[in-house]
């Protein structure tokens, strides 16, 4: 009995201890770059890779209009939750925009409710009110297909994700920036002039479409002066 009580507990650190090198949430993601942030951005822009694709094709724009990236590919809603208050709280930005959802559909953690899918989001809107951080929440952007996951059919799961993320964004009067209704083509995901795999962003993408939509929902929630607008980097190909 000893000896099996002494097996699992060794089990158990080695569980323990692989758990921590993990580092499932992400918390190690962004700790320097978290010390570095010393002036208040505008706003913290929270995600997955679509979001950290953003920051690396685009940083000029973050630059320009003093907002900063906290995007991690394959990320859940979960985990972004558990990293909310370290890459969104700590820097007491103006305002978080959160596009979140993506790699739930695509079962990145396993399968998940949509209603549990919001859940998630609505508790990183909530962090952010209590802090009184203004949010500005994002549909899920459109896909077709998962590369990592080609059993999966994401186009119609994400439209209905959608329509739970807009009508409680309405009813707790909550900018809702819709970016599904500007991307999607006719099988739902992004037309090959924006994307490489339906899923991802290019830079034309980004300036083109998402930069402006987001500029307009930051100046109608922060309400800037008119020398401080926020601004798309013009497009150029």
């Amino acid at each position: 009995m000893k000896k099996l009580i002494l097996s699992l507990a060794v089990c158990l650190f080695a569980a323990n201890a692989m758990a921590q090198k993990h580092d499932w949430a992400g918390f190690g993601r962004f700790a320097k770059e978290n010390e570095q942030v010393t002036t208040r951005p505008d706003a913290v822009f929270m995600g997955n890779s679509i979001t950290e694709g953003w920051a690396y094709h685009d940083p000029e724009f973050f630059k320009q209009n003093n907002l900063v990236g906290r995007g991690i590919s394959g990320q859940t809603t979960a985990q972004m939750l558990c990293r909310f208050r370290p890459d969104v709280l700590a820097h007491n930005p103006k305002c978080v925009v959160i596009m979140a959802g993506t790699n739930d559909i695509a079962e990145n953690n396993g399968v998940i409710s949509h209603e549990n899918i919001l859940n998630n989001i609505i508790s990183m809107v909530q962090l952010a009110q209590a802090n009184d951080i203004k949010v500005i929440l994002c549909s899920v952007p459109p896909t077709s297909v998962f590369s990592w996951r080609r059993d999966l059919k994401p186009g119609p799961a994400i439209v209905e994700l959608n329509k739970l993320i807009k009508a409680w964004a309405d009813e707790n009067k909550v900018y809702y920036l819709d970016y599904h209704s500007s991307l999607a083509d006719e099988v739902l995901g992004l037309p090959k002039k924006w994307s490489n795999d339906t899923c991802h962003p290019n830079l034309e993408c980004y300036r083109t479409v998402m930069e402006p939509l987001v500029c307009e929902a930051l100046n109608k929630v922060l309400k800037p002066s008119k020398k401080k607008q926020y601004k798309p980097i013009p497009h150029t190909k």
